[in-house]
């Protein structure tokens, strides 16, 4: 039976394209389901404030009546313009293991992108860096975070019979909580905040919160301006995401450094703990009973893991030792709250004076992805 593909049109089919993914890994213990409510939201081109610089379409294939695949293809001009490139993206990936439907997905996904004048085709990229991003290719007995997507092994095997060859790598890492702040930590800490006049700010309710979070997202641009894919977030994306983040918010793990002499933002960190078992339980939904098992997992109820969400300097303190200040935050709180190992989620394999933070701490390198290219 051959394979035909069918365009997301409607709601209808969107609902299908969402519960795909997750219909496809059931049973699968490494699987995370994303929050459903935030895949909708993220998909709907009236809600979703990157579709100002992005367009995409959605594509669903079929075999025998059933769906057994599907793809986003996605040009984001403002990146294009940034990087001075014609690249178009290709995501919410998933399909089962079959060559003719991966080679139906993908071949409709590259037709619209050369359609549209693209010279080349990425991913998985989503429509920005806080999107998941990278296929998973190695760690597949571990299980997924909130931030990331799992994937079949069989994918990359896949893909790269496809003729797509490796752009750039990610490395994840697990790393234990130390009962104490290690020595070099708490050194550097000192003479960085006596050297540059640096306070730490805590906060004691969200609403103190509310008027620093915009500024998170500000320096989040300054700070991740240079890494690959990244595209600065409009004003009205910045609110999107504070809005998304803002209501999560464990107050013992949102850090922010300050120069003393203006309270200029220098520094930041976000943690949260881990939400994938609570997801898993949730099956992905905010309701009728998920909301108990997220409740849950944030107050920090039988939860022994600590996902580092986003942490950013801004680039004037950046290799100065700022991020020394966020950790020596988040681990005594981390000790208090029970938690023994943290997530690092997806660091630039590059980018290696981030991933020389963890030296001596034990940490072990548990996961990779990797974004792949084709040339159109």
């Amino acid at each position: 039976m051959s394979i035909t593909i069918k365009k997301v049109r409607d709601k209808a089919l969107l609902k299908k394209f969402v519960y795909f993914n997750i219909n496809l890994y059931k049973g699968c213990e490494q699987y995370v389901p994303p929050l459903i409510y935030d895949e909708f939201a993220t998909l709907n081109k009236e809600k979703n404030p990157a579709f100002d610089h992005c367009e995409a379409e959605y594509f669903l294939a079929y075999k025998n009546g059933e769906i057994v695949g599907r793809i986003a293809a996605i040009i984001n001009y403002k990146a294009n313009e940034i990087w001075k490139q014609k690249y178009a993206r290709f995501s919410f990936v998933d399909f089962i293991d079959d060559a003719e439907v991966a080679n139906k997905l993908f071949g409709t996904a590259e037709s619209w992108a050369s359609h549209k004048g693209m010279t080349h085709i990425h991913g998985p990229m989503g429509f920005t860096d806080l999107d998941h991003q990278g296929l998973l290719i190695d760690g597949f007995d571990r299980i997924s975070t909130m931030l990331t997507s799992y994937s079949f092994p069989y994918y990359k095997t896949h893909i790269e019979r496809m003729g797509y060859v490796k752009d750039q790598d990610w490395n994840e890492y697990l790393i234990p909580i130390p009962k104490q702040i290690p020595e070099r930590f708490d050194r550097v800490g000192k003479v960085v905040q006596k050297r540059f006049g640096l306070i730490v700010k805590h906060f004691e309710d969200k609403k103190e919160v509310s008027k620093y979070a915009r500024d998170v997202f500000v320096l989040l641009n300054k700070a991740y301006k240079d890494l690959y894919g990244y595209v600065e977030l409009s004003d009205k994306q910045i609110d999107y995401y504070v809005n998304m983040y803002i209501p999560m918010l464990r107050l013992e793990f949102f850090t922010v450094i300050l120069r003393q002499e203006d309270h200029k933002l220098v520094g930041f960190g976000i943690g949260l703990p881990s939400l994938a078992l609570a997801l898993q339980k949730a099956k992905g939904k905010f309701m009728p009973a998920g909301w108990f098992h997220l409740y849950r997992a944030l107050k920090g109820d039988n939860n022994k893991v600590l996902d580092l969400l986003l942490i950013g300097v801004d680039p004037e303190y950046q290799g100065k030792g700022v991020n020394a200040l966020i950790f020596n935050e988040f681990i005594p709180a981390a000790n208090r709250l029970g938690f023994e190992v943290a997530e690092s989620n997806p660091e630039l394999a590059l980018n290696n004076r981030v991933q020389s933070m963890w030296d001596g701490m034990g940490a072990e390198q548990h996961k990779k992805r990797r974004a792949y290219i084709k040339e159109l």
